[in-house]
């Protein structure tokens, strides 16, 4: 999207349109549409969800999501009494000529939508585009659960992105290694970290996934968001799947990604070993018990080798962790209590100090953004991590993204803890 007409639009449509690529619910919509009106959906509404959004809808899955939200647009103004523009009426019908309601987009299939991270005005730093809009063009599976786990956007993943571009310096020319244990698969999913990670410029990002068509679909959404990929597979054929234009991002294809390919249930500790990553980062990992003692050998066998190596190296044991107090400082808060707060500006300073310190370490860190489900699976992760000899920390007060995605009325932050593990 141009710059002149992003500059053109006010706060409430802007988060109206993100909301539109973003594929939000319908009701969602409507609620951001009235705010756009004051309250009502009134007839400039109309016109800028006709001029900015269906006119410019294009890419797979949009028209069937354009359908309903139309329809229900159509429905909500008429039993209010308003008048509906002509246009609506007329794209209403031209849907319903060409995509019939018994050949819907299947939950199963996968569909091109846009996340789009809207960078607030106290917000100063070089990695924020002069738009201060970020969109992310994602190729990605509408069902989360049935089949299709890898290829969906998690709400920990959003979570991850926000920390990355809220504190760039942590990540900015380091090592970074993604992981992602879900459902007896482990893998960096639709690659929106990675992307992230490439965009405030980490020095090295390797993403790896046990699934082959997980991984082929990362591959493409790198692509889509212009980043050099490298990966230890043959080429597979990949369709290029029409997108709403890509050229909405601000990537410059100035990094390489790397893509492995590594089931985690068998990977050797040499194997491992050959990573050496400064940072790295699980999204929704705490999840299903079986996948546990691969996350916690993972994790031992990523930390260990790399503090080995520092020792070895300077003859000294790195600084403890700021604010550690013992091992597992995790344990002193309940699974089912926590409630994350939005970041205000006056509580800027004191985070980005926080996050300070943290960049200033020397040994490896892990960050671990997760939804606490089950408070057992909760307790056997900490359980596991203890045997391993590994420091878990809550940092989820301390160290709280931006809230880059205020559209994102699906995305529950408030429900995500974030844990450091050395």
């Amino acid at each position: 999207m141009a710059g002149k007409e992003l500059d053109s639009m006010s706060l409430s449509e802007l988060r109206l349109l993100s909301a539109f690529l973003a594929m939000e619910t319908t009701d969602s919509l409507l609620c951001l549409a009235r705010e756009c009106g004051g309250g009502k959906l009134t007839e400039k509404v109309q016109s800028f969800i006709w001029d900015h959004c269906l006119a410019k809808a294009v890419g797979k899955g949009y028209e069937s999501y354009s359908k309903k939200f139309v329809k229900k647009l159509i429905t909500e103004i008429e039993s209010n009494h308003g008048n509906v523009l002509d246009e609506l009426y007329e794209q209403y019908a031209s849907y319903m000529i060409s995509f019939k309601d018994d050949n819907p987009v299947k939950e199963n299939e996968r569909v091109c939508k846009c996340i789009s991270f809207l960078f607030p005005d106290c917000f100063k730093l070089s990695i924020c585009p002069k738009s201060r809009k970020l969109v992310v063009p994602l190729q990605c599976s509408l069902n989360m659960l049935e089949g299709d786990t890898g290829c969906s956007v998690w709400p920990s993943s959003l979570f991850l992105s926000e920390l990355i571009l809220s504190y760039p310096h942590i990540f900015s020319g380091k090592s970074c290694f993604e992981v992602f244990i879900i459902k007896e698969q482990v893998g960096s999913g639709v690659g929106l970290v990675g992307i992230c990670l490439a965009h405030v410029k980490a020095s090295k990002v390797i993403l790896s996934d046990g699934d082959l068509s997980t991984l082929a679909n990362m591959k493409l959404n790198l692509e889509k968001n212009r980043l050099n990929t490298e990966t230890n597979l043959p080429e597979p054929s990949i369709e290029n799947q029409n997108v709403v234009s890509s050229s909405h991002g601000h990537f410059i294809p100035c990094h390489q990604v790397k893509c492995i390919h590594l089931p985690w249930e068998s990977a050797s500790e040499k194997e491992l070993q050959n990573f050496m990553p400064e940072i790295i980062l699980g999204a929704d990992v705490i999840y299903d018990p079986s996948c546990l003692p691969h996350l916690v050998k993972v994790l031992a066998i990523l930390l260990n080798k790399k503090k080995s190596y520092i020792e070895n190296r300077e003859g000294s044991i790195p600084d403890s962790f700021p604010g550690d107090g013992k091992v597992n400082d995790a344990h002193d808060l309940d699974a089912s209590s926590f409630h994350a707060q939005r970041i205000n500006t006056s509580e800027v300073k004191g985070i980005i100090n926080n996050a300070v310190d943290l960049v200033s370490r020397a040994d490896p860190v892990a960050y671990i953004a997760s939804v606490i489900r089950n408070a057992d699976t909760y307790d056997r992760f900490l359980a596991l991590a203890d045997q391993a000899d590994l420091r878990i920390k809550d940092l989820t007060s301390t160290l709280r993204p931006f809230d880059l995605l205020p559209y994102m009325k699906s995305y529950d932050r408030s429900s995500i803890r974030l844990f450091t593990v050395t």
